[in-house]
């Protein structure tokens, strides 16, 4: 599976579902209300966007997102406007994978609904082979600059090289 989308092409305009964070989160005091993102709110500005096929699972948890995480001053430092996590759970189990991990407001965590924005860029996965799974989010990273692609790649393997973090920092 190779992306359709390339450098130099414009993304496609997409509604992901979010829950913003705010403190009453971290207190657990509340669940959160889910609200709209389009694309089209990142006109002018740099974003870095990485997608993983699933919150919690062992790879996007212990490997791919915490690093984000950790370097969020270096991808400010360069220019960044904002760092956005893109997966096909529902933005209820993504709000709760990021207070799990501490991200508060430092990422977006967004949700890709059945993994349709990805797909459109040949960026999602069948894994219906596992129960419950069906089509998600492939592991990939982009540079968005305007709206435009400045850097994609989808992960050749299982794991995380090209996606990450500090990859993606070195395209900076």
């Amino acid at each position: 599976m190779a992306p359709t989308i390339k450098v130099g092409d414009t993304i496609p305009e997409a509604t992901f579902t979010y829950i913003p964070y705010t403190p009453e989160l971290e207190a657990k005091l509340a669940c959160g209300i889910p609200t709209k993102l389009n694309t089209n709110s990142w006109k002018g500005k740099k974003i870095v966007l990485f997608s993983v096929p699933g919150a919690f699972t062992p790879t996007c948890h212990a490997n791919h997102l915490p690093p984000y995480i950790e370097k969020y001053d270096e991808f400010k430092a360069k220019g960044v406007d904002a760092i956005a996590v893109v997966a096909a759970n529902d933005a209820f189990v993504l709000s709760g994978w990021g207070r799990f991990e501490g991200v508060q407001d430092k990422l977006l965590m967004l949700s890709d609904t059945d993994a349709k924005w990805s797909e459109s860029m040949g960026l999602s996965v069948d894994l219906s082979a596992r129960p419950g799974f069906g089509t998600r989010t492939a592991r990939y990273a982009m540079i968005i600059d305007d709206l435009v692609v400045k850097y994609v790649e989808l992960e050749p393997a299982p794991g995380v090289t090209v996606s990450g973090a500090d990859a993606v920092l070195s395209k900076l």
